[in-house]
């Protein structure tokens, strides 16, 4: 298998209605990654289902009760290839409960379309969505300003919905000067793939275009192997087959590595005997391939979903206590000392005690607003210190920032979001 062109993960994030689905419908259409007649079946079924225009939104929504409520609910996972690079579009969701599968698909993303409705503007979940593309390290931003048609194509409109965003991309510590703005109609196909022809006034790049001026993701093949374990497979005739997702690092066949925390929570040794990807065997596996590999040493019942592996000289770190930067985003009440919400963390679910509160922070500028607040709001940032109540692991920001980032979750809603700064190693 060539990889000849640089693959990409690409999130479209905004508020929901803002046009998303769209987008990316268009997008795949418009550029010849969808057949016509595939095209032709969705616009029949949007008519059908009395949703006529939704048919480009369809390409992304297949899931059935999706196409009948008109709404996003999971990850869809499409590929499309530009000139440059080989994209993985990960459409997130804009609906509040689904602000989870956001959180997986930021925290996987290379680069984030931001779709703003030049109608709307800046509404509470753009400003979530922001937050957390920040918080989770979504590098690269392209701002779309989407529904021109419904604003007469008004370039004065298109401005005022970029001040608005500038204001909010900059209140989080993104660099406005550095983000593109793409004014956009996705559903009539302006300026996605074809140049516009009812915007004179901007002579920019099509959205197309603009996803190929991205920068190109620096691979952390430097940095300590870390794969989270996804699932752990037993397979008649091979044994059991963890699968997961390269984070950082260069994983081979012999190579001696250690999975922590494991069952007893004292981490599991064992040799790389075979790596698989696409059903074909590999020699080795770099960050963001998604592999299936064995083992020996390492049964069925050792490891499990959240576990982490590295290289037996270099283990992941397991904390028992650790600090962090953390956004409330939507907690109902207040975050006080003795919270224990579940954190989401790479491929682990624990729950986690806030012990103090060290100080409250401006969230654009990392300025100490106060120190050791008795509690902290829907909005606050601040900085924290966590136990977790059982073995987890997660590294420092600064060291390994893919395995630094968490969402907090907290009765099917995401509270906050997060890294860790610094930790306490388990002894």
């Amino acid at each position: 298998m060539a990889r000849n062109k640089t693959h990409m993960n690409i999130v479209f994030i905004g508020h929901v209605d803002h046009g998303k689905s769209t987008t990316v419908g268009r997008l795949l259409f418009d550029s010849g990654n969808i057949p016509e007649q595939e095209m032709r079946k969705l616009k029949e079924k949007a008519e059908e289902l009395g949703k006529g225009g939704f048919e480009f939104a369809f390409v992304m929504d297949n899931l059935k009760e999706e196409r009948e409520r008109g709404v996003t609910i999971d990850l869809a996972h499409k590929k499309f290839e530009t000139p440059k690079f080989d994209f993985t579009i990960i459409d997130a969701p804009g609906h509040k409960d689904f602000v989870k599968n956001m959180i997986t698909g930021a925290s996987q993303a290379d680069a984030g379309v931001l779709v703003v409705s030049a109608n709307d503007g800046v509404q509470a979940q753009t400003k979530e969505h922001v937050f957390l593309s920040r918080t989770l390290g979504v590098g690269q931003l392209i701002i779309a300003i989407n529904k021109m048609d419904m604003v007469q194509y008004d370039q004065k409109k298109f401005e005022d919905t970029k001040a608005q965003v500038t204001a909010l991309l900059k209140s989080v510590g993104y660099k406005p000067d550095q983000i593109p703005f793409v004014p956009l109609a996705s559903l009539l196909g302006e300026n996605i793939v074809k140049k516009p022809t009812h915007m004179p006034w901007y002579s920019g790049p099509t959205l197309l275009e603009q996803l190929d001026l991205l920068k190109e993701p620096e691979k952390p093949t430097n940095l300590p192997l870390r794969l989270p374990i996804q699932d752990v497979y037993n397979i008649t005739g091979i044994g059991v087959v963890p699968v997961g997702r390269v984070e950082t690092g260069i994983m081979k066949v012999n190579d001696k590595v250690i999975v922590v925390p494991g069952r007893e929570g004292k981490g599991v040794p064992g040799e790389v005997k075979t790596i698989e990807m696409h059903h074909e065997q590999m020699q080795q596996a770099e960050p963001g391939d998604n592999i299936g590999f064995n083992v020996r040493g390492i049964g069925k019942k050792d490891i499990a979903r959240g576990d982490v592996l590295g290289h037996m000289d270099n283990p992941p770190t397991v904390a028992s206590e650790f600090t962090a930067q953390i956004v409330v985003l939507n907690h109902p009440t207040v975050v006080t000392v003795g919270y224990t919400p579940v954190f989401h963390i790479h491929t682990a679910q624990v729950a986690c005690q806030v012990i103090s509160i060290e100080k409250k922070i401006d969230p654009a500028t990392g300025a100490v607003k106060e120190e050791k607040p008795d509690f902290i709001k829907n909005g606050d940032a601040a900085i924290v210190k966590l136990k977790p109540v059982q073995p987890l692991v997660i590294e420092r920001q600064k060291e390994i920032p893919q395995l630094a980032r968490f969402a907090i979750r907290d009765s099917g809603a995401t509270v906050a979001a997060g890294m860790c700064i610094d930790l306490v190693k388990k002894a």
